[in-house]
């Protein structure tokens, strides 16, 4: 299978692309998230792994808008604890480091590690994998990367420190994607192994209209484990609710949806899959 992943080989979009489907795959390695729908509505690959959230620092919104715009499909999560490690060339030690490169986000993670280290300039970058890639191609020395301990033994570099993020708790969750949309309704769905849906609605402009939406659920024993509000674009002060829920009865959630769909100016079902539990 070809996987489109954020990153290259080392990266954790390539931790969970060879945990979801295993080492007998061909990754296409993404340097954006925004190359990824392009690829898969093409053909060009047959699936993609994409970071939707972080347990620390939230969501990741732009990746919400990409799923929606390019009309993606979720056919599975996966959560991965992250731990990050600052590594460099062999026989470096902190004190030769004056420079830190890596992706924002994994900066955000450990900046309490650098707090008392001022005399270490912190350089955001594309990707982790790819700094770490770099540092050994170039033979860059005073410089290190902080990324997974996959991607220092792929560039035989030297992990100066173990687990520098602030959290050690530090989870990423990761949508398993595919091109265009089965119907929710399918009857040759798996009932009882799609036991997660992640749906997104807009509802009217009136009074209590979206305490409505989730009274229907509260009353189907729907449990919703994640609801986040994106703005529409093109309608200024304008709302679109992106819900994650748990279906436990497909028969209560396929009543739910019906009855929602009465309540809404819109709504996409943007993927049932098997949710995996952190």
């Amino acid at each position: 299978m070809k996987i489109a992943i954020q990153g290259i080989k080392g990266s954790f979009h390539d931790i969970v692309a060879r945990k979801y489907f295993g080492n007998d795959i061909e990754l296409k390695e993404c340097m954006s998230f925004t190359e990824i729908p392009t690829l898969l509505n093409s053909g060009e690959v047959d699936s993609a792994v994409m970071a939707i959230e972080n347990s620390i620092a939230g969501a990741i919104l732009p990746n919400y808008a990409l799923i929606d715009e390019y009309d993606l499909s979720i056919e599975g999560e996966v959560y991965v604890n992250i731990h990050h490690h600052l590594m460099a060339l062999k026989d470096q030690s902190l004190g030769d480091i004056k420079e830190v490169w890596s992706h924002p986000m994994a900066l955000l993670q450990c900046r309490k590690f650098f707090r008392d280290k001022p005399e270490i300039k912190l350089i955001e970058e594309k990707d982790t994998a790819e700094v770490a890639q770099r540092i050994q191609k170039n033979n860059i020395k005073g410089v290190a990367a902080i990324a997974s301990k996959m991607a220092a033994e792929y560039y035989e570099l030297e992990v100066i420190a173990d687990d520098i993020q602030t959290i050690k708790n530090n989870s990423t969750r990761f949508f398993v994607l595919k091109k265009g949309h089965d119907s929710p309704y399918h009857p040759s769905k798996l009932e009882w192994v799609k036991d997660k849906a992640s749906i997104k609605f807009m509802t009217k402009h009136d009074a209590g209209s979206l305490a409505e939406i989730l009274d229907i659920f509260g009353k189907h024993d729907i449990n919703l484990t994640k609801i986040q509000s994106l703005p529409v674009i093109d309608k200024p002060w304008s709302y679109a609710f992106f819900i994650d829920l748990v279906i436990d009865d497909f028969v209560l959630y396929k009543n739910a949806m019906h009855l929602i769909s009465k309540k809404v100016t819109h709504l996409k079902v943007l993927g049932e899959y098997h949710q995996n539990k952190y």
